[in-house]
């Protein structure tokens, strides 16, 4: 039952208040879709936890999605969240259309060893890519 209001005068004609709900459907679909891309944004996919070292010579810009490889403290070398070895690395990477454009960067932890990272490097280069380098942070200023 609708309540009844006293009108300050003019119109003795009384709508019933109503609650539009397209719009606010609308507003809900918008509030959803910006959650969900604000919170894929914020998580990194196929990532291994690495502490990268400081370079001041970072790039921040890239125009084809590089391939990433991890290499953790412990030495254990990673592609995609799996666990390769550096022959395979060579093998995957023959595999796959390389281009002149093909980038590799290599994630390596601070205190791994030395000898890992450039057997990672060497099945790279043995795979013909050219463009291989190591990931680095920019330091914190």
């Amino acid at each position: 039952m609708p309540i009844k209001l006293q009108s300050s005068g003019g119109d003795d004609h009384e709508e019933d208040a109503r609650i539009e709900i397209v719009p606010l459907i609308d507003i809900m679909f918008f509030l959803l879709a910006s959650f969900m891309m604000v919170s894929l944004s914020m998580t990194q996919i196929n990532r291994v936890n690495i502490k990268l070292p400081v370079a001041a010579a970072s790039e921040q810009t890239q125009k084809a999605p590089p391939i990433h490889l991890a290499i953790d403290s412990h030495g254990v070398i990673t592609w995609d969240a799996k666990i390769v070895t550096p022959t395979e690395i060579t093998d995957r990477l023959i595999s796959l259309p390389v281009t002149p454009d093909t980038k590799v960067l290599i994630a390596a932890d601070t205190s791994c060893n030395m000898g890992q990272a450039m057997a990672v490097l060497d099945a790279v280069k043995a795979a013909k890519v050219d463009k291989a380098a190591f990931e680095t942070k920019a330091p914190a200023q």
